[in-house]
């Protein structure tokens, strides 16, 4: 079976100003409520030369394309390369300099650090692509996901089981807007996983990361151990009405808040986004620089970038992403959302 997964993931692969800075009251909206900025695949040595670059230009959320390595059980961080790293981070003991190319709890371990050094800065959002998605066969799970980072992110962690309090489900607890202000997640990152494109190209894994965590959150629920989670699960793609209704389980649809897909489909393609601020979701629009009229995916003027940040706001989008990595005036930006 092993030799079938990998042959599947290589063919898979051939296929294919201050942080702190925000409006003037947008530390008192809830999470819910507020819109920001994020930059696509942070981690990558282009963006940025070191990870933590990427938090001091404001970004709201960092990206990280993470793999699973079956033969060294490590979780790696690369674009392309599933047996090794290739990404900005270095030790935490010096977030400017040192070796890059670490793993997937040293780049958490940098969050963390950073965030540390910066107390009025956060929540962060960790978007995490697992590319290949789990293999708890192979003990590299979600349970041993959670565990390995909690062990990097430690208490930095805002995690499902702080959202749901004392609600029944995740569901539930965002209906309520039981969201957190943002001024009181200062220091926080937020962990959303979401399917990864090798994984969805790959014909012989047949459950996918959506699914398998949110599943798995639901199973902790039951079982009264849901502070073991870590991260989100989310749902990946832009669709009319409620998206979780692909999920054949309807026993796991309340166990997903979170959604993520491209501003274009959501904007362009007519979709109510109002339905996602109505019940206090969380909605991240990815390439944001593609909705009619398109502008630069790098490096648009000041005044583009933050127009289309309102223009997504109005439509509902929590996080704003593009490439726009050196633009630290709009990448801090905090707006009411809808």
């Amino acid at each position: 079976m092993r030799l079938v997964r990998v042959l599947g993931i290589l063919a898979a692969v051939a296929l294919l100003t201050a942080p702190e800075a925000m409006a003037a009251d947008g530390g008192a909206l809830k999470l819910s409520e507020a819109t920001t900025v994020g930059v696509h695949n942070t981690y990558t040595k282009d963006a940025y030369n070191y990870l933590a670059q990427g938090l001091d230009s404001g970004s709201s959320l960092i990206e990280l394309d993470v793999w699973d390595n079956i033969f060294t059980k490590t979780w790696q961080v690369s674009h392309q390369n599933p047996l090794g790293n290739d990404n900005n981070c270095v030790a935490p003991s010096n977030l400017y300099g040192g070796n890059r190319d670490q793993n997937f709890g040293t780049c958490l371990a940098d969050i963390r650090t950073w965030l540390g050094a910066h107390p009025g800065a956060g929540p962060v959002v960790v978007k995490v692509e697992l590319k290949l998605g789990f293999d708890d066969r192979d003990g590299m799970g979600p349970d041993e996901f959670d565990s390995y980072v909690k062990a990097n992110a430690g208490s930095a962690l805002f995690t499902p089981a702080d959202l749901i309090g004392s609600y029944s489900t995740l569901d539930d607890a965002a209906k309520a807007n039981a969201w957190p202000a943002r001024d009181g997640m200062a220091g926080k990152m937020i962990l959303e996983v979401i399917p990864g494109t090798v994984e969805l190209a790959n014909p012989t894994d047949t459950l996918h990361t959506d699914v398998e965590y949110g599943t798995y959150l639901k199973n902790l629920k039951a079982a009264g151990t849901l502070s073991n989670a870590s991260a989100f699960a989310s749902v990946l793609g832009a669709k009319s009405g409620d998206p979780r209704t692909q999920y054949a389980d309807a026993s796991i649809r309340p166990w997903f808040v979170f959604f993520d897909g491209d501003a274009s489909a959501y904007i362009d393609g007519g979709i109510d986004t109002s339905w996602y601020d109505t019940n206090h979701y969380f909605l991240i629009m990815t390439d944001a620089q593609n909705v009619a009229p398109a502008i630069d995916g790098v490096n648009p003027t000041v005044d583009q970038a933050t127009d289309r940040v309102h223009l997504l706001a109005g439509h509902h989008a929590s996080i704003a992403s593009a490439d726009w990595r050196t633009l630290t005036t709009v990448l801090p930006l905090v707006l009411p959302r809808g």
